[in-house]
Formats: structure tokens, C-alpha cells, sequence
């Protein structure tokens, strides 16, 4: 009963749409829920996430679960997860994902999950990381440890924005360290990220845990631009 007058004084909302929910929905209405973008990348063994790091760094198999387009539904609703608090949005698309991952053989192998970091100074004004709950959720699905004290941001730097994929990495060099690096080695490592644009700052972090001894490395992320 309380939950029915909270939910008459604060409706739940779409994320995308603002419309009010029906009570079988969550998170999103199932008419933007079947206007999704999904990739299916990792369903189809598709490999244009793996061909973004061809020559630069070797990654095992990599994968995005939606396609992000300027002004369209994903971008509404990880601009919600990332600057408007709602973490939910995290939660849901890490069970969505991890749901999909689980039968797959190769994601189902990984060690650890480990989510591109935020420079502390950053996470505290935002007051979290907006991967942490995907991650956290994929990590149920895969039967396996989500770990975010290996993998640290040692500088913070300006958004990322219109910038070029040359500007991207070289402000990406040598901005990543390791912490407790025996926690990697001889691991299988699946590296998180919300979204995947010119793959700089992925690559960048895959060249930091490549420091550790025998690690192999796979790539998912929320969406790729």
C-alpha cells in the first residue's frame, strides 16, 4: 500500500520518454524498450568493436550492446545514468548484457571485470562511477569478481568531446596505472566502459593492464558511437 502511494505522489518515469510506467515496466517504457538500438555484436560474432583496435593493441573479443546516435534514445539515456544520478540505468543494461554474455563461452571464461576509471576527483564531484553497477551486475551474470582497485586514473582531464582520435589518445598516454597488479596476472580481464567512440581511452587502459604478467583482455562496453 505505501509503495502505491509513493509511486501516486512520485511516479516512476521513463528514462527516455518521461512517460509514467505501468507497473510491468521498469526503467523504460516497452515502447522505447523495443526502439533499442542493440548491436547483438557478440551474438553474431561480429567483429567491429575487435577491427577498432586492429594494430594498436590486442584485445580477445569485444563487444557493445547498443549503437549510439547523437540526439537518439541511447544518448538520452546514458546522459541520464551519467549526469542525472539515475544508476538504475546502469543495473539494467548490466543484466540485459550479462544475460546475453553467460552463454557464450568466451565471456563466460573471464576472471575478472574491471571498469575503466575515474580520476578521484572526478568520481567525488560526480559521486559515482557510471559503470559500477553494470559491472557489478555483469560480474553476477558471469559467475566472477568485479574489481575496481587494479586499474587507477592518475590525471584528470577535460572532457573528450569533439576531440579527434589523436587528440584522444594522446591525452589517454600514461594517465592509467596499476594497483595491486598480482590481482591480474594469468587472468582473463573483461574491460568495461559506458560507451566506446574512437576507442582511445580503451586502448589506453588495455596498454596499462597489459603490464601485468599473461593477461588476456576483453572489451564491453554499453554502447558503441
Amino acid at each position: 500500500m505505501l509503495t502505491s502511494v509513493l509511486d501516486l505522489i512520485f511516479p516512476k518515469v521513463c528514462y527516455t520518454c518521461t512517460s509514467i510506467l505501468n507497473d510491468n515496466e521498469l526503467h523504460l517504457c516497452t515502447k522505447c524498450r523495443h526502439q533499442l538500438p542493440v548491436t547483438n555484436f557478440h551474438k553474431t560474432n561480429d567483429p567491429t568493436v575487435e577491427k577498432m583496435f586492429y594494430g594498436r593493441v590486442k584485445v580477445e573479443r569485444a563487444t557493445a550492446l547498443l549503437r549510439f546516435t547523437k540526439k537518439g534514445i541511447v544518448q538520452k539515456l546514458l546522459h541520464q545514468l551519467k549526469y542525472k544520478g539515475q544508476e538504475d540505468i546502469g543495473l539494467f543494461l548490466g543484466d540485459w548484457l550479462g544475460e546475453e554474455l553467460k552463454s557464450i563461452e568466451h565471456y563466460a571464461s573471464v576472471d575478472l571485470i574491471i571498469p575503466v576509471p575515474l580520476h578521484n576527483r572526478k568520481k567525488r564531484k560526480r559521486g559515482y562511477n557510471q559503470v559500477e553497477r553494470f559491472g557489478k551486475h555483469l560480474a553476477l551474470a558471469l559467475n566472477t569478481t568485479y574489481c575496481d582497485d587494479v586499474l587507477l586514473k592518475t590525471t584528470d582531464t577535460k572532457s573528450q568531446v569533439n576531440k579527434n582520435r589523436f587528440a584522444r589518445w594522446n591525452d589517454k598516454t600514461e594517465l592509467f596505472t596499476l594497483h595491486n597488479t598480482h590481482k591480474l596476472n594469468n587472468k582473463h580481464i573483461l574491460l568495461i566502459d559506458d560507451i566506446i567512440t574512437t576507442g582511445a581511452t580503451l586502448e589506453a587502459c588495455v596498454i596499462a593492464l597489459n603490464k601485468a604478467t599473461n593477461v588476456k583482455v576483453s572489451i564491453a562496453t554499453m554502447a558503441i558511437a
